[in-house]
């Protein structure tokens, strides 16, 4: 039976009202989701003001400079004359070819050694903890610590050092190392592989650990040896992090730095320890062009850059 409120007016009935303890409830969640809200998005708003003061500001900050020259105090818009002046220099295509002859070996070296490492941890039945934190223990230690002990101990040039001992009691002539134009960059690629690797083993291992068991039980009812199993199993189920990896430690070493400042005293022998980021320090700090090292880093942001879409491209490719 309809309800009239007015004449030729009709409406239904409404809902009944919710009853104060389920009100009660609906308000207390909802306070509840503006709470958890408000928490989250100021833990992002602390985060986001991190990055735009520490990182944001500077790259914004080093792309104007370079495009400005100051002296005494007085700030003059250039254009591109600094990067004309910066590439002009040798010293620039010096440091960029030992930057990339370091970037090839360390992937040479420092990419392959810690995937095989993983393997063989992967493959043991005993101690795998203690050989785990055996692996990692350089990775904790302070990387200027790691790099004198290498420099004062293991690149000794006399027969003290360690290498050259080693070397002497196999037959084998020594080496200068650190002081041999030649050997300055291998030098470093390994005193680098042996204090990041851990972590990247890490990471392998737990790659390695989710490739299921059934695949290497089939490649070994086909005859696979040892490295066919690597090759077809093992590769493939990881090539998502290998590639990853690569494209981090590219990064990572095209900007070595430490390396060079402790190991070679910046330059090295013959300039055959300049990297792009110790030339970088050298403007900045012992030049005072301040402009020129910020042109630099905008060079070297760029072709990192220039890596980083190559890689992304690949990898969208692949998926």
């Amino acid at each position: 039976m309809a309800l009239t409120t007015a004449p030729g007016a009709t409406r239904r009935p409404g809902r009944p009202a919710p009853p104060p303890r389920q009100l009660a409830a609906r308000r207390a969640g909802l306070g509840r989701k503006v709470r958890d809200n408000l928490t989250g998005h100021t833990f992002l708003i602390g985060a986001v003001a991190c990055f735009a003061v520490f990182s944001w500001y500077p790259m914004v900050r080093g792309v104007v400079m370079s495009f400005q020259r100051t002296r005494r105090g007085e700030t003059t818009w250039v254009g591109w004359d600094n990067y004309v002046r910066i590439i002009a220099d040798p010293s620039f295509w010096t440091a960029w070819k030992n930057t990339f002859v370091f970037t090839g070996l360390a992937l040479v070296l420092g990419y392959a050694v810690p995937f095989f490492v993983a393997i063989l941890l992967n493959e043991l039945r005993h101690a795998k903890g203690y050989l785990r934190v055996l692996v990692y223990l350089p990775v904790m230690l302070p990387p200027a610590s790691a790099l004198f002990l290498f420099k004062f101990y293991a690149y000794d040039p006399s027969e003290a050092g360690l290498f050259n001992a080693v070397l002497t009691a196999l037959g084998l002539p020594t080496s200068e190392w650190m002081q041999s134009p030649t050997m300055t960059m291998p030098a470093m690629v390994l005193a680098s592989t042996w204090m990041n690797m851990g972590g990247a083993v890490l990471i392998y291992l737990a790659a390695l650990q989710t490739i299921p068991g059934e695949l290497y039980e089939a490649a070994e009812i086909d005859g696979a040896g040892v490295w066919r199993r690597i090759v077809h199993v093992t590769i493939p189920q990881t090539r998502l992090i290998l590639a990853l990896l690569a494209m981090l430690q590219i990064v990572a070493t095209m900007q070595v730095f430490t390396e060079p400042l402790i190991l070679a005293n910046g330059a090295g022998t013959q300039d055959s320890a300049t990297s792009v980021a110790y030339l970088i320090y050298q403007h900045g700090f012992f030049q005072n062009d301040l402009n020129g090292a910020a042109a630099l880093g905008v060079i070297m942001l760029v072709v990192l850059a220039g890596f980083s879409a190559v890689y992304v491209r690949l990898t969208a490719r692949q998926d």
